[in-house]
C-alpha cells in the first residue's frame, strides 16, 4: 500500500518534518519505515489500564521486529467502577465519542499508516473500534486482559460481589468485617474486572469479529502470555500493512452478527446493545435492535459467567476462550466462518487453533445441553418504550420473568438509591429511574449501585427496576434499561406516576404501563420538559448532539 506517512517524510521540502522527528532520536532508517500509531490509554486510576504501558512496550517490540516504526500516543480512559454512583458516571458513555475523535485526530494529523489500538475497559473498546472504521487504515486491537478472581469461602469473588455486599450490610445480612474482607479481595490484580461485564464482553466481541488475535479477550492481564500476545499483535499489524487489509474489510455486517451471537452465548453485558450498533454505524451499516432478538432466539446460552453465574474470565480462558465457544456454535451453523480477520485468514480458519486448555467442561456447555435454549439478551417493546428497552434476562430470576408491580418513580439514581437503602422500596414495587438517558442524564449513567442494593438487601426477586439509563455489565437481578424514547425526549416513561401498574413479560418480550391509550396521550400532552441538568462543558454539548439509546447513542448526522 502507498504509505500515508510519505506526505511528511519524502522530498527536500520535508526536511523541516524530518528535522522535527530527529529531535526525538528517530533515525533515517526508522523514519523511512511504515508509521504505526500505538494508541495507549494508560493512566493511574483505571485498574484495567494501569499496566498498559507494559503491554505497549511489547507491542512496539513486535512492530520494530517486523520493520515498522511504532509511535505511541495517549487517549483517555474512565473507570466506570470509580465513576459509579455520583455525577462522574455521566461521563463514561460520552467518552466513547471523545476517544474515537482523539484517535482520528492523532492518526490523521500525523498521517499514520496503521494503528495498534491497546485497550481494556468499557467505552474505550468501542471508541477505538469506531475510530478504526472511521479512518479505515490497517488496524488491530489488543486488550490488556482481565483481572483474576479470587476464592473466598466456597466461591470466587469479584467487584460485583463487593457491590452486593454493601446492600447485605445495610440489610443486616453480613457484618462490617465481612464487607472489609470482600473489599480487600474483590480486585486482587490489575486488569478489566473479572466477570463478563461490559469490558470483557466487548473484548470478547472484538475477538469474535476478527479484529484482534485469538486470546485477546480472555488471557488474564497478569499472565506472561499477555505480553507474548502483544508482541504477536505488533508483528501482525505489519502483515496487515503489507496485505492492505483494512477495518472495513474485517468489520462487516456478518462479523458484527458473529460478535452478537458469541455475546448471546457468553451471557454478555446489555451495553453491547449500545456499542455494536454504534460500531455498525461507523462502518456504514445498520444493526437494529430487533436483530438482537432474532440472534438471541437462535443462539443457546452456553456460559454461566459472573454476575449471573459462578465463572470468571480466567475460567473461560482455561476452557479454551472465545474460539472454543465459537467452535461449539459452529456445530449448529450459527456463525459466518468466511469473515476475514486480522490474521489475513478467515475466522473459520482461526478458530481451528486449539489452545492448550485445562479440563474445564463445566465452563462451556455443549450446544445441545445449554444453560438456556436462547441467548442472554432480550429486546422488549411496549407502550412505555415505543423504541424498545433492553434486559439481560439470564441475570433475572425466572420468577420475575412475568411480573406486575407498582411504580415508584425517581428522577435520578441518587433518589432511588436513597429510597432503597432507607427501606422505602417494598416487595412488589417497580422502581422507575428516569431523566438518566443520553440526553437527560446527560450521558446515560449506569444505575448499578441501585440494582446492587436491591439484590444485596434481598429484594432481587421481588422488585423490578426500569430506567432510561443503563446498567453495568456487573448488574444482576430484574433490571430493564435503555427505555426509549427517554424521558427528556418526551418518552412515556416521563409520565409514569407513583402507584401506576407496570407489567413485565420477559417470555413475550413485553413491558407495558397499565393505562388506557387515552390517559397516556393526555399525560404526554400535559408533560413539560424540565431544565437540563448540565448547562455547560462537554456534557452540555453532548446532550445536544447525541441520539437515542435505540440507535446506539451515536451523534446526529451532520
Amino acid at each position: 500500500m502507498e504509505l500515508r506517512s510519505n506526505a511528511l517524510k519524502i522530498g527536500n521540502d520535508r526536511a523541516w518534518h524530518r528535522s522535527l522527528l530527529k529531535s526525538m532520536g528517530y533515525t533515517d532508517d526508522e523514519i523511512k519505515r511504515p508509521w504505526v500509531g500505538v494508541a495507549v490509554p494508560t493512566n493511574e486510576i483505571l485498574p484495567g489500564h494501569f499496566h498498559l504501558n507494559q503491554v505497549a512496550d511489547a507491542v512496539k517490540a513486535g512492530i520494530r521486529s517486523a520493520g515498522g516504526l511504532p509511535i505511541g500516543f495517549p487517549t483517555i480512559g474512565i473507570c466506570d467502577g470509580l465513576a459509579m454512583g455520583h455525577m462522574g458516571m455521566k461521563y463514561p458513555l460520552p467518552s466513547r465519542e471523545h476517544i474515537a475523535n482523539t484517535v482520528e485526530i492523532m492518526a490523521n494529523a500525523h498521517q499514520m499508516d496503521a494503528l495498534v489500538l491497546i485497550t481494556n475497559c468499557d467505552k474505550i473498546i468501542p471508541g477505538m473500534i469506531m475510530a478504526a472504521l472511521r479512518l479505515n487504515i490497517p488496524a488491530i486491537m489488543v486488550s490488556g486482559g482481565p483481572m483474576l478472581a479470587i476464592r473466598h469461602g466456597k466461591e470466587d469473588v469479584d467487584i460485583s460481589t463487593v457491590g452486593r455486599a454493601s446492600g447485605k450490610l445495610a440489610a443486616g445480612l453480613i457484618d462490617k468485617k465481612e464487607l472489609d474482607i470482600l473489599e480487600e479481595k474483590g480486585c486482587p490484580t490489575v486488569g478489566s474486572c473479572s466477570g463478563m461485564f461490559t469490558a470483557n464482553t466487548m473484548n470478547c466481541a472484538a475477538e469474535a469479529m476478527g479484529f484482534s488475535l485469538g486470546g485477546s479477550g480472555t488471557i488474564p492481564a497478569v499472565y506472561a502470555e499477555r505480553l507474548r500476545l502483544a508482541k504477536d499483535t505488533g508483528r501482525a499489524i505489519m502483515d496487515l500493512v503489507e496485505a492492505d487489509i483494512r477495518p472495513k474489510d474485517i468489520i462487516t455486517k456478518e462479523a458484527i452478527v458473529n460478535a452478537a451471537t458469541v455475546d448471546m452465548a457468553l451471557g454478555g453485558s446489555s451495553n453491547t446493545v449500545l456499542h455494536l450498533p454504534a460500531i455498525a454505524h461507523e462502518a456504514g451499516l445498520t444493526l437494529d435492535l430487533e436483530e438482537f432478538n432474532r440472534i438471541s432466539e437462535r443462539t443457546p446460552h452456553l456460559c454461566n459467567m459472573s454476575p449471573a453465574g459462578p465463572h470468571h474470565l480466567q475460567d473461560l480462558y482455561e476452557a479454551g476462550g472465545v474460539y472454543a465457544v465459537m467452535r461449539e456454535l459452529r456445530k449448529k451453523d450459527l456463525l459466518n466462518l468466511d469473515c476475514v480477520t486480522v490474521t489475513g485468514q478467515s475466522i473459520g480458519k482461526n478458530i481451528e487453533r486449539e489452545y492448550p486448555v485445562i479440563e474445564r467442561d463445566d465452563v462451556i456447555k455443549q450446544i445441545n445441553k445449554p444453560y438456556h435454549q436462547e441467548g442472554s439478551l432480550a429486546i422488549l417493546s411496549g407502550n412505555i418504550c415505543p423504541e424498545h428497552a433492553v434486559c439481560k434476562r439470564t441475570a433475572i430470576p425466572e420468577k420475575m420473568w412475568n411480573f406486575t408491580g407498582t411504580a415508584r418513580c425517581f428522577d435520578s439514581e441518587e433518589e432511588a438509591s436513597e429510597a432503597v437503602y432507607s427501606g422505602k422500596v417494598q416487595k412488589g414495587d417497580v422502581v422507575v429511574i428516569r431523566y438518566e438517558g443520553p440526553i437527560g442524564g446527560p450521558g446515560m449513567r449506569e444505575n448499578h449501585l441501585t440494582t446492587a442494593a436491591l439484590v444485596g438487601m434481598g429484594l432481587g426477586e421481588d422488585v423490578a427496576l426500569i430506567t432510561d439509563g443503563r446498567f453495568s455489565g456487573a448488574t444482576r437481578g430484574p433490571a430493564i434499561g435503555h427505555i426509549s424514547p427517554e424521558a427528556a425526549a418526551g418518552g412515556p416513561i416521563a409520565i409514569v406516576k407513583d402507584g401506576d401498574k407496570i407489567s413485565i413479560d420477559i417470555y413475550e418480550r413485553k413491558i407495558n404501563l397499565e393505562l388506557k391509550d387515552a390517559e397516556i396521550k393526555e399525560r404526554l400532552k400535559n408533560w413539560k420538559k424540565p431544565a437540563p441538568k448540565v448547562k455547560e462543558g462537554y456534557l452540555a454539548l453532548y446532550s445536544k448532539l447525541v441520539t437515542s439509546a435505540s440507535t446506539g447513542a451515536v451523534f446526529k448526522d451532520i
